[in-house]
C-alpha cells in the first residue's frame, strides 16, 4: 500500500479563523522573520505561509512592524517560566543569557529592522522601545523580587531604571557593534556592574547635583 509523502507546503492547510488565525499569523511572521530577515518579510509572504488573506493581517496590523512586533514577543518567554537558581547572580546570568540568544535570533533581526524603519517617527520608535524595555524589566522584576524574598538585597535597592540597566547594555552593544552578546560580556555586566548596583550603590546620596566648578 503506497503512502502519500507528508508535505510541509503552507498553502495546502486548511484557513483558520478567530484565536487560531491570529496564532497562525503569528506564527508564520515568526517563520518569515527567521528564514528572510526583516528587510525581505512581506505581509503578503506571511499571508500565504498562513493561509489567510492580506485583509486579515491589516485588520489587525495596519503595518508590517506592528505585525512583527507582536509575531515576537508571542514567542518571547514569559517572567514566571524563568528558572529559581536560588541565588540572584544565578538568576541575572540566566536572564541576560537568555536576552542575548534572543538578540541572536529572529528578535534581534526585528529590533534592527524596526528601529530602522520608523526611526523618523518618534512616536512609533518609542513604542518599539517602550515594548522592549517592558518585558526586560519584567524579568528583571521577577529575579530582583526573588532576591529580596531570600534577603540577598534590600527591597529599597530596586528601582525602574537599575531594573533596566542591564537588558540596555546587551541592546546597545548588539545594535551599535553589529555583532553577537558574549558569554563573557554577560558575565562582566552582572559581575562589574548589575551586582554592585542592587548590592552597594547607596541610594540616599548627598553628593551636591551641581555641577563642580
Amino acid at each position: 500500500m503506497a503512502v502519500e509523502p507528508r508535505t510541509s507546503d503552507h498553502r495546502k492547510r486548511p484557513r483558520r479563523r478567530g484565536d487560531a488565525l491570529v496564532a497562525a499569523i503569528l506564527r508564520a511572521a515568526v517563520e518569515e522573520l527567521t528564514e528572510r530577515g526583516y528587510a525581505a518579510l512581506t505581509m503578503e509572504g506571511v499571508a500565504e505561509r498562513a493561509r489567510a488573506s492580506k485583509a486579515s493581517l491589516y485588520r489587525r496590523w495596519p503595518t508590517r512592524a506592528e505585525l512583527v512586533m507582536d509575531a515576537v514577543y508571542s514567542v518571547l518567554p514569559r517572567p514566571e517560566s524563568l528558572p529559581d537558581t536560588g541565588e540572584l547572580r544565578g538568576d541575572l546570568l540566566h536572564v541576560l543569557r537568555q536576552s542575548a540568544r534572543l538578540l541572536d535570533g529572529p528578535a534581534g533581526q526585528a529590533l534592527r529592522g524596526l528601529l530602522a524603519e520608523v526611526l523618523p517617527d518618534r512616536r512609533r520608535a518609542d513604542e518599539i522601545r517602550a515594548r522592549s524595555q517592558g518585558m526586560g524589566r519584567q524579568m528583571m522584576e521577577e529575579v530582583t523580587r526573588r532576591a529580596v524574598e531570600r534577603g540577598e538585597i534590600d527591597a529599597e535597592a530596586v528601582t525602574p531604571r537599575r531594573l533596566d540597566v542591564g537588558q540596555a547594555l546587551l541592546r546597545n552593544h548588539f545594535l551599535f557593534h553589529h555583532e553577537s552578546v558574549s558569554d563573557e560580556l554577560v558575565m562582566e555586566i552582572v559581575d562589574t556592574v548589575l551586582l554592585p548596583l542592587f548590592h552597594t550603590t547607596p541610594l540616599d546620596s548627598n553628593v551636591p547635583t551641581e555641577p563642580r566648578s
